[in-house]
C-alpha cells in the first residue's frame, strides 16, 4: 500500500485508484463522484489529510471472492464466481444486498459497496457498507436450479456473515424466494435462527414492506425535494427507466402522490401512456413482469417504443431513472435539459453516466442522488433487523410509517452542510458531505489498525 508517513509521498486519490484498483471502471467512476463533491471539505481540515482518509474510505475492508459450482436438472455441473466486498463497518455491521447477474464483476461491487457506505450512513441506522453477488444469470432456470445454486453459493457465504458481522439482502434477480433459499441453507448449516439476512418473506421473518420500500422510499424523496423548493407531485408528469421492483413501486407511489407516469421500459424498450397510466395499466403490467416474467413488447396497455429510452417523450416534467448504472448517458441528459425537464432523482444505483450528472449539476437542475433516494430498501431492511431482535413483525402501517420517517431526515441531513445556489439545493454535494463526515469522524475515532 501507499506510504502514508509523509504527505509528499501520498498520491492523489486518482493514482491510487489506478495503481491499487485497475480496471474498475465503475468503482473509479463512484469514487470520482463524491471526492468532486467533498473535495473542499476535505481540504479545510488538516486531521483528514493526517489520518489519509481518502486512501482509507476508498479501500475495501476485504474482498471475498469464490467459486460457485451447482448441478442443473440435467445433472450437468456449473461453475460461477461470486463475491462479497465487504467495505466498511465503521457504523455497524456489513449491510448490502445480494446481486445475480451476469454483468456482475468486481469492479461494479466495489462501486456498489462504496456507495452503500453513504448511503447507509444517511440513514441514521446502525449500518456499515458492503455488497455482493455473482455472475449467476437466473433467467431461463428453473426454480430448482435457482435453489440449489444459492444453496451451493451459502455454503461458502455462511462462514463470513452474522447477525453482528454482515448481514446481507436482495438486490437485481435476488428477491424474497432466492433469500428464503439462502436463509434456508444458513439454517442447515448454523442450526440457529437469527436475523443474518433481510428480505425474507414476511410470514417467515420478513418485514411487511420491503418489497415495496425502495420504488416507495424514492418517491418520499422526491416529495421532500419538491416540497422544500415549493412545490409538489400534484399533475407531474412523470418519466419512469425500468420495470422491476423499484420501477413499478415508484409508479405506484407516483399515482398515489397524484403525480401521472408516463412510461416503463426494459432492455427491449420503453412503453409509453400518453396520458398517464392508470391503476389498472399497473396491475396489468406488475402481472407481466413479477408473476409471467415477461417483455414490455408484450402488454396489452401502453404504446411500445422498440428500442427506445423513456428519455425521448418530451411533454413531461421530471425523470426517475430506476434501470441500472449509466443508463442514462451523455446524449439522453441532453435530451432531457434540451425538453426543459429539469427535475431528476435517481431511483437505480448511479444511473447517470459522469457527463450526465454533471450536465444536470451544471444546469442548476433539482436533481435527487441515489445514495439519498434510493436508501428507502436499506431503510425497512435496518428495520427488519430490529424486528428479528425483537422477535416481532411490525404491521405494514408502521413500517410505511417509519419509511416516510427516514427519507424525511435523509432529506434534512442532505441539505444540513449546503445552502441553495440560486434557489436549488445542491443534494449531491449535501448527500455526499454529509456522509464523508460521518465516515472520517468515526474512522478517526476508532484510530488506525
Amino acid at each position: 500500500m501507499s506510504d502514508i508517513t509523509s504527505e509528499s509521498q501520498r498520491p492523489d486519490y486518482q493514482q491510487y485508484l489506478e495503481d491499487y484498483h485497475p480496471h474498475s471502471e465503475e468503482f473509479h467512476q463512484a469514487v470520482k463522484e463524491v471526492y468532486d463533491d467533498i473535495a473542499d471539505e476535505y481540504a479545510s481540515r488538516d486531521e483528514y489529510r493526517e489520518w489519509n482518509i481518502i486512501e482509507r474510505l476508498i479501500e475495501p475492508d476485504r474482498i471475498i471472492k469464490f467459486r460457485v459450482s451447482w448441478e442443473d436438472d440435467k445433472g450437468c455441473i456449473h461453475v460461477n464466481r461470486a463475491w462479497r466486498v465487504q467495505f466498511h463497518n465503521l457504523l455497524g455491521a456489513y449491510k448490502g444486498g445480494l446481486r445475480f447477474h451476469p454483468t456482475v464483476n468486481e469492479s461494479v461491487l466495489k462501486f456498489l459497496g462504496f456507495e452503500q457506505c453513504f448511503k447507509n450512513a444517511l440513514t441514521g441506522l446502525p449500518m456499515g457498507g458492503a455488497k455482493g453477488g455473482s455472475d449467476f444469470n437466473p433467467k431461463g432456470k428453473s426454480q430448482r436450479e435457482i435453489m440449489r445454486f444459492c444453496q451451493a453459493l451459502m455454503r461458502e457465504l455462511y462462514r463470513h456473515i452474522g447477525p453482528d458481522t454482515d448481514v446481507p439482502a436482495g438486490d437485481i434477480n435476488v428477491s424474497s424466494t432466492e433469500i428464503g433459499y439462502l436463509f434456508g441453507e444458513y439454517l442447515r448449516l448454523n442450526n440457529r435462527w437469527e436475523g443474518v439476512l433481510t428480505g425474507k418473506t414476511p410470514g417467515f421473518g420478513g418485514s411487511c414492506g420491503r418489497e415495496e420500500a425502495t420504488g416507495y422510499g424514492v418517491i418520499y424523496f422526491l416529495r421532500e425535494m419538491l416540497t422544500a423548493h415549493d412545490d409538489s407531485l400534484d399533475d407531474k408528469r412523470i418519466l419512469i427507466s425500468g420495470s422491476g421492483n423499484v420501477a413499478l413501486h415508484a409508479a405506484e407511489k407516483s399515482l398515489a402522490e397524484g403525480a401521472k407516469v408516463l412510461s416503463l421500459s426494459d432492455s427491449g424498450g420503453t412503453l409509453y401512456f400518453e396520458n398517464g397510466m392508470t391503476e389498472q395499466d399497473l396491475k396489468n403490467i406488475k402481472q407481466l413482469k413479477l408473476v409471467k416474467k415477461d417483455r414490455l413488447s408484450n402488454a396489452e396497455t401502453g404504446s411500445f417504443k422498440k428500442g427506445e429510452k423513456p428519455w425521448y417523450i418530451s411533454d413531461a416534467d421530471i425523470a426517475l431513472p430506476c434501470a441500472t448504472q449509466n443508463e442514462l448517458d451523455d446524449h439522453d441528459a441532453e435530451t432531457l435539459l434540451g425538453n426543459d425537464i429539469r427535475i431528476l432523482c435517481e431511483g437505480a444505483n448511479m444511473p447517470l453516466t459522469d457527463g450526465a450528472r454533471k450536465q444536470f449539476i451544471n444546469a442548476n437542475a433539482l436533481y435527487g442522488p441515489a445514495k439519498a433516494a434510493n436508501a428507502g430498501g436499506v431503510a425497512v431492511s435496518g428495520l427488519e433487523r430490529s424486528q428479528n431482535a425483537e422477535l416481532t413483525t411490525w404491521p405494514v402501517e408502521r413500517v410505511d410509517e417509519e419509511l416516510n420517517r427516514i427519507m424525511k431526515e435523509i432529506h434534512e441531513r442532505c441539505i444540513q452542510y449546503v445552502e441553495k445556489k440560486d434557489g436549488i439545493y445542491p443534494y449531491s454535494r449535501g448527500a455526499n458531505i454529509y456522509g464523508f463526515k460521518k465516515l472520517a469522524g468515526a474512522m478517526i475515532a476508532h484510530g488506525v489498525g
